[in-house]
């Protein structure tokens, strides 16, 4: 880790912060704001203190993947390279000369390194075994009020099938219960759960290593959403150009990497859970409490001068943008094995990665878009995609946002969505039932567009609609060039609001898509309305449908939506934090910044 923070320093990517900030909310919002910035740093906070003053032994680093150029500096190569690498291999072609024939060589030399090596020797992660057992000795941060208790939102977990046979690191938030406890939250979909119940139906404890620092690229390793049983560190050495070198843990058979800062062991006892949460997640929202299992610790080992690194989640954008955009570069060729028409996507970050993905294709025939839909919501981890818009060759690249969405906007009509259901996020908190949901295809692959309403301006219409419902507060229409105008409506919600639609269609020559928001949005923050919008919907029950007209209820649901789950808060910044932060000369008062983002609701 040290090596990389001095690459970061050398190239101006690195912000030491003297001043004691403590774990205690003060690290985690100093870090979650500065990410936002356009010339983000990296942050290494020398003096981290807990609640009581209490200094720490060692420094806490965030924002490591804070910018695009850090990012490729500790990645070795921007991702669109080593995706072009990837390629080559699953489309191997004939070397055709002398130079050809160099090049196919050294792509078979360079995956001897893609198997990791196992050491026999003690590593540099176990220099310094400790004799007590006390993770409130590590500087684990508590991200936002109201969160359960301090989370490792960093950590590599490590972990094997019964058989040993297959292997694993994932990256799961870990809640502090006590000095030697912590709550594994690996969600149902991922690997972690499918071993832990191997283990559980056997009826043994599940040996399970947490590893945190070290060379920062297994940190992006254990969230790439590789094939089940495919070991992430396989991809580790074909991007490094180096093995792995691992190894093993001292009171369980786990190998975790030689060079981690801190290593945490032990075992998971699969008869006993414990509620785990809430927590303020990348989302956006808090989760909510729910049973997990948990860890007991049985060691903790480190270098002899550690780094503890912590990741900060909630509104975007944040870290896990960049995170984000270096695996949809790198896992494009791999994806269009399964779908072979794919010529890019994008999963823009206001839409929470799994909640948005644009992608465009080769439209060769009648409802391509519709089967490329199914492909993606059948493939790995973008089965859990809630909306997917898919626009054919000749569309405006995909991150020219305002380009694009003109583009859809003057293609689509009510024939061109696909509303069906399936599989989501666990953290999706939109669907009446936890994990599967309501899913949205656009296809604007074919220019379904219907005549462009009569407008009037947000005054005029604001006031025939205030007609219908007093509880309209304001609008804004936006994309008023295109055949389908958006307009977004901030209301005060006391009846299901598919009602209100209905109603306003006495006005339907004058309008074609309503987007319903809470009272506390902003009609203006088109970034965070995109966030709003694609984590407050749930297809089959929040899109209405009538004639050339759609209805889209962004507002946050309860029973009245027939949604009986509670409904989560959103993460929202601690104000005499921030205020602290500003007096001890560590933030700018920054009062167009902070609406911009959200950062108190």
């Amino acid at each position: 880790m040290k090596d990389y923070i001095k690459i970061l320093q050398e190239n101006n990517l690195l912000k030491v912060i003297d001043t004691p900030c403590s774990t205690e909310l003060e690290i985690a919002h100093l870090s979650y704001l500065e990410v936002k910035k356009p010339d983000s740093k990296a942050l290494l906070f020398t003096n981290p203190v807990d609640k009581n003053d209490k200094k720490y032994e060692m420094p806490v680093l965030t924002n490591l993947f804070g910018s695009q150029r850090a990012l490729e500096l500790i990645m070795g190569a921007k991702p669109d390279e080593i995706a072009s690498r990837i390629e080559k291999l699953l489309k191997p072609k004939k070397p055709e000369n002398f130079s050809q024939k160099l090049e196919f060589l050294s792509q078979l030399i360079r995956l001897k390194s893609v198997l990791p090596k196992r050491l026999k020797s003690r590593g540099e992660c176990q220099q310094v075994v400790k004799s007590k057992i006390n993770l409130y000795e590590l500087p684990i941060l508590r991200t936002w009020e109201g969160d359960a208790a301090p989370f490792i939102t960093m950590g590599q977990v490590y972990t094997k099938s019964l058989d040993g046979k297959a292997h694993n690191v994932g990256m799961y938030r870990l809640q502090v219960h006590g000095p030697d406890e912590l709550g594994m939250h690996w969600q149902i979909h991922k690997d972690g759960a499918h071993f832990f119940h191997q283990y559980a139906k056997a009826g043994k404890q599940m040996p399970v290593s947490v590893a945190i620092g070290g060379d920062p690229l297994y940190i992006w390793c254990a969230q790439a959403p590789l094939p089940k049983d495919v070991f992430e560190l396989l991809l580790y050495g074909f991007i490094r150009g180096k093995n792995a070198r691992l190894v093993k843990s001292i009171t369980n058979d786990i190998y975790i990497p030689n060079d981690a800062d801190v290593v945490i062991e032990g075992f998971v006892d699969t008869t006993q859970s414990r509620i785990e949460g809430p927590f303020g997640d990348h989302t956006g929202f808090y989760t909510p409490a729910e049973p997990f299992a948990v860890m007991k610790v049985s060691k903790i080992t480190q270098k002899k001068n550690p780094i503890f690194y912590a990741t900060v989640v909630g509104k975007p954008p944040l870290e896990d943008k960049y995170f984000g955009g270096a695996t949809e570069r790198i896992f494009l060729p791999l994806l269009k094995t399964s779908v072979p028409d794919l010529i890019d996507y994008k999963m823009p970050e206001n839409g929470v990665f799994h909640n948005l993905i644009l992608a465009k294709f080769a439209a060769a025939y009648p409802a391509h878009a519709q089967q490329i839909a199914h492909a993606f919501w059948g493939v790995g981890q973008m089965s859990f995609v809630k909306h997917a818009i898919f626009v054919g060759s000749d569309a405006p690249a995909l991150d020219d946002y305002s380009a694009f969405c003109e583009y859809v906007l003057s293609r689509i009509s009510p024939a061109s969505l696909l509303i069906t259901s399936g599989i989501c996020d666990q953290l999706d908190h939109a669907s009446p039932n936890a994990c599967f949901g309501g899913k949205l295809g656009v296809d604007a692959s074919v220019d379904k567009s219907t005549p462009a309403p009569m407008l009037l301006s947000d005054d005029e219409l604001l006031i025939k609609f205030q007609k219908i419902s007093p509880e309209i507060l304001a609008l804004r229409q936006i994309f008023t060039q295109t055949k389908n105008p958006i307009t977004i409506i901030k209301t005060l919600k006391t009846a299901p609001l598919k009602e209100l639609f209905k109603r306003l269609l006495a006005f339907k020559e004058h309008f074609k898509i309503l987007v319903f928001m809470d009272s506390d949005a902003r009609l203006e923050n088109h970034y965070m309305n995109v966030w709003r919008v694609t984590n407050n919907i749930d297809a089959l029950r929040d899109i209405f449908i009538n004639g050339e007209q759609i209805g889209i209820d962004a507002t946050a649901k309860n029973a009245l939506d027939g949604y009986h789950r509670q409904w989560p808060q959103m993460t929202n910044c601690t104000r005499s934090v921030i205020d602290g932060l500003i007096k001890k000369g560590l933030l700018d008062s920054n009062s167009e910044f902070f609406e911009k983002f959200e950062i108190f609701g």
